[in-house]
């Protein structure tokens, strides 16, 4: 079922746990403006649901009933995740090819020392740690049926940023 319409964009920005997915997803939408949504999946997986991330899980079709209904309102989104290839690479496959817009896949590649560096940082610093992280840690998880654009841990958010709004025609 066609989704979206030509004048719709849709970004999906997976990668693992502290990799940048959701600082890069808020700085596209503040340089935005209204008219992006963010289809997070900690929010609907985690806040929603309280639901863990295991195979078939409810939030799957949630994160894609989402990113549709907001595309068919004439929303630009960014879905934005872990999304391990193996519980949401259907779900992520279908929807791009579904969507009548521009969709624009990103796979943020941070090694897991850095993911731990990144996270001491973050205000739920104190919620999770190494141990937790290493369990959901995946080298390299790309998507087997889509082309993702592979953003290495030395690129700066900013030019992360602009890479993905000048991809996705989100800019001026």
């Amino acid at each position: 079922m066609k989704v979206g319409s030509a004048a719709t964009r849709l970004v999906v920005l997976r990668g693992n746990s502290a990799s940048g997915k959701s600082a890069a997803a808020a700085e596209i939408r503040a340089r935005y403006g209204r008219g992006l949504a963010i289809v997070g999946q900690d929010n609907l997986r985690r806040v929603v649901l309280r639901e863990r991330d295991v195979p078939g899980g409810a939030n799957v079709g949630l994160i894609d009933l989402t990113a549709r209904y907001a595309l068919d309102h004439g929303y630009h989104v960014i879905v934005e995740g872990i999304l391990y290839a193996a519980h949401y690479g259907g779900m992520l496959t279908a929807l791009g090819a579904d969507h009548r817009g521009r969709s624009c896949f990103y796979y943020l590649d941070v090694s897991f020392e850095e993911t731990v560096r990144r996270h001491a940082g973050k205000v739920q610093a104190s919620d999770y740690g190494r141990t937790e992280m290493s369990g959901w840690y995946r080298e390299r998880d790309l998507l087997p049926e889509v082309t993702e654009e592979v953003f290495t841990e030395d690129m700066s958010l900013d030019a992360m940023v602009g890479r993905v709004m000048a991809g996705a025609g989100l800019g001026p």
